[in-house]
């Protein structure tokens, strides 16, 4: 049997490390896809609004585990290896998978239901807090000279796989099945597919090789050290939790939040609102690699500070023109537009964190600074419900979507201030 070449080596060390994301990501997603029907099931009230709000508040207290998550695992993996600690997140994700797709509803175990369901969330968002760092850094850190971001975009790529799997799957399943039938048992389908999978994924991820960067280190930082490094660059922390702001909240509102606005705020079929979340996670696939790629050629720099500009003058607008008048032609042409801008801010942002972490502490203040953004992209889906309500205006998701890009935008001015983008990368690593 021939030895694999260096090219053949790398793609599959990329498809061994994301997989653990694809299946974070595919989870998350399901969520947001089924929110009603999970809403039903386990936080039933007659206040149809509450009963939903009370599934996006769950949904975000995954979120608000990730702090939690990253400071526990992140120095582990930054101690012992990327390898290992990528193992461990896997097993906590997929033990969350499984609690949220096996418990009973509200109406056969009563209390107990929501509960375990929120605990399944937390474990995911214990996992997730760090699993994205360490497969940033991982990439990062296999990454051929000059391809650093073009590497380190198949981390978010892997999440557009799973967003357009399991759009898939409940596109058919919602054409095959009765709705009865699908509100009644049916929504649980894709769920138990994610758990089938974990398997596959363990075998994939065992068998992950550890990065030479790591091994040839000399030394790796114990808790407190880590924990004092991270101290003494709080503002790259902070710097990247406002980068990330822009990131989190524009994907989560074209990917999770997509199926529940075309269907309930803008009144098309959800069979259309899941065909748009096909195309959007498509577009997503497309341009980060590009976005990546372009950035190792032209800097980080000058694509974020675009893309956040455009977001700004551009979201809010795109949106009223499409509430106006819904359709589902519009509706997919505002949401490719909106893919386009969190694609191509979101493959050089990665890479551009990974740069400004210090390479003893790279997945901890990766992790930190990652998880601490997601407590508020996380709640997006939340936060669009409250403020659609709260002003009567169906565009109102575009004022918090806006507000992410001012976040994204003085974060990019201050942090390549402070490190001009030449000297991103400390010498050390």
């Amino acid at each position: 049997m021939e030895a694999a070449t260096p090219q053949q080596s790398k793609l599959r060390s990329v498809i061994q490390v994301t997989s653990g994301n694809f299946l974070e990501m595919f989870d998350f997603f399901l969520y947001g896809v089924y929110s009603d029907y999970i809403a039903k099931a386990f936080f039933p009230n007659a206040n149809q609004f509450a009963s939903l709000m009370a599934t996006f508040l769950s949904f975000a207290a995954g979120f608000a585990m990730r702090p939690i998550g990253a400071l526990v695992l992140g120095p582990y993996i930054d101690r012992v290896g990327r390898r290992k600690g990528l193992i461990v997140t896997l097993a906590i994700m997929a033990c969350g998978t499984m609690l949220i797709a096996f418990v009973p509803g509200y109406a056969t175990i009563g209390l107990a239901a929501p509960l375990l369901v929120v605990l399944g969330r937390l474990l995911q968002g214990f996992s997730a807090g760090v699993e994205l760092g360490g497969v940033s850094v991982y990439l990062s850190e296999m990454a051929t000279p000059g391809h650093k971001g073009f590497y380190v975009a198949w981390q978010s790529a892997s999440q557009q796989v799973a967003v357009i799997l399991a759009a898939l799957i409940g596109f058919t399943i919602n054409k095959l099945m009765a709705p009865a039938d699908l509100a009644d048992w049916g929504w649980r389908i894709p769920f138990f597919i994610g758990c089938m999978i974990v398997p596959l994924l363990f075998a994939l991820r065992r068998s992950l090789q550890e990065t030479e960067a790591f091994k040839t280190r000399a030394h790796h930082p114990g808790f407190g050290e880590i924990v004092r490094t991270l101290a003494a660059n709080w503002p790259l922390v902070v710097g990247g939790v406002g980068m990330v702001v822009m990131t989190t909240v524009s994907f989560y509102l074209i990917t999770v939040y997509t199926p529940h606005f075309g269907k309930d705020v803008l009144q098309l079929s959800e069979s259309n609102s899941l065909l748009v979340t096909i195309a959007v996670g498509a577009s997503n696939l497309f341009w980060l690699p590009i976005s990546g790629a372009v950035s190792d050629r032209v800097g980080r720099r000058p694509i974020l500070f675009g893309a956040t500009v455009l977001a700004l003058v551009t979201v809010y607008p795109t949106l009223s023109w499409l509430v106006s008048e819904p359709s589902f032609a519009k509706m997919l042409a505002v949401e490719l537009w909106l893919s386009l801008l969190y694609a191509w801010y979101n493959g050089a942002m990665v890479v551009a964190l990974t740069e400004f972490i210090p390479a003893s502490v790279r997945t901890s203040g990766f992790s930190l600074a990652y998880s601490l953004a997601t407590t508020l992209g996380g709640s997006s889906l939340a936060i669009s419900t409250w403020l659609i309500r709260e002003t009567g205006d169906k565009a109102a998701p575009g004022y918090w979507m806006s507000f992410a890009a001012l976040c994204g935008l003085v974060a990019t001015l201050a942090i390549y201030a402070r490190r001009p983008e030449g000297e991103a990368e400390p010498a050390a690593a």
